[in-house]
């Protein structure tokens, strides 16, 4: 079963590119402990998830790119390119000449209803190459405003069409010292709107990753691609192969199973709450490695931190107009604001 990946907007397109080549640079990584047939049953499972076949043997990934401005998409393309080893598809990629100027209204209200059809063509011809698609990884960020707003109207068209496929949103949280003065107003828009549409967000932190690359990493000066480098390895990880539960000698066919395990969620933590995925094949470079995905308190301080500040700026009318104009009233910042303070409230009393 494959997964069809949709990349947004900068941030969105630049850690797919690094997503994809992590995963391509494992299945061809070292063996480690497996013997050569489990070897080869590593390398195809992952390759059906996240790649096809082009006739000439280059993997191709099964993603779709989205942003409103070229140069980012350019630039990914031929980075994939000029690999050697995978590649993007040639018609997989929409873009235009003009920005969403980090406004997360113009995004959702403008871009995304005038190229929706061009958008989900490109992904409904991406799903028709699948045998078996088993969900979508949407990859954006929530501070500008194309990752954000068309990422959010994306993934609501995607519930909409496809809601019997597992739609995962992997969101980028912005630095706490600050990208874009309105990087709150966005963030709580895309956050409140994920909860309705998306069946999981899987959350990184701008800080927490930063300071992995400073404190463990000991690099100097982090630059984006640092950043970007961590984050795909801890992706990678997460949807690395790993047995089933029925066989030690069989991979997972859908690796996006776990995450429907109601297991995962509290309604009270029954007793096998935790589950273990493992496998013997070492994850690319690693000669030992693990990954936690969990649903946790842990974010409610930042969580609380964004919907306070946006609150503030909110209350002071900052920046309103510039929202007003493209559609998005007053009435849908405070239902952003409940629906996110629900969600405090409930992690809170967890």
């Amino acid at each position: 079963m494959s997964i069809v990946t949709v990349q947004l907007g900068q941030c969105g397109n630049q850690i797919g590119f690094e997503v994809f080549d992590a995963l391509l640079s494992d299945s061809h990584s070292s063996q480690g402990l497996c013997c050569k047939r489990e070897n080869e049953a590593y390398q195809a499972s992952c390759k059906e998830r996240f790649f096809s076949e082009e006739e000439n043997g280059v993997p191709i990934a099964r993603a779709v790119l989205v942003d409103m401005e070229p140069k980012v998409i350019n630039q990914t393309l031929s980075k994939a390119a000029q690999s050697g080893r995978w590649k993007y598809g040639q018609h997989a990629c929409f873009c235009q000449k003009q920005g969403s100027g980090n406004n997360w209204a113009y995004g959702y209200s403008v871009h995304g209803p005038r190229h929706e059809e061009s958008i989900m063509n490109l992904i409904r011809k991406e799903v028709e190459k699948c045998d078996s698609v088993s969900g979508f990884f949407i990859i954006m960020s929530m501070a500008g405003g194309t990752g954000s707003g068309i990422g959010a109207f994306v993934t609501q068209n995607l519930q909409d069409q496809y809601s019997n496929s597992l739609k995962m949103n992997q969101i980028i949280w912005p630095y706490g010292t600050g990208e874009v003065i309105v990087q709150n107003y966005n963030s709580i828009l895309t956050l409140s709107h994920l909860y309705r549409s998306s069946d999981a967000l899987l959350v990184h932190e701008n800080d927490a990753v930063h300071k992995i690359c400073a404190k463990l990493m000991n690099i100097k000066q982090i630059s984006f691609s640092d950043i970007n480098q961590v984050l795909a390895h801890q992706l990678g990880s997460v949807f690395q192969p790993t047995y089933s539960a029925e066989s030690s000698f069989h991979y997972r066919r859908n690796p996006l199973e776990g995450f429907k395990d109601p297991a995962l969620y509290t309604s009270w933590l029954p007793v096998n709450a935790f589950n273990v995925w493992k496998t013997q094949r070492a994850f690319s470079k690693y000669e030992k490695s693990a990954v936690l995905v969990s649903n946790s308190q842990f974010l409610v301080k930042p969580l609380d931190m964004i919907v306070g500040k946006a609150w503030n700026m909110f209350a002071s009318k900052a920046y309103i107009h510039q929202y007003t104009k493209f559609g998005i009233e007053e009435e849908d910042f405070l239902d952003s604001f409940t629906s996110l303070e629900q969600v405090v409230a409930s992690y809170c009393n967890l």
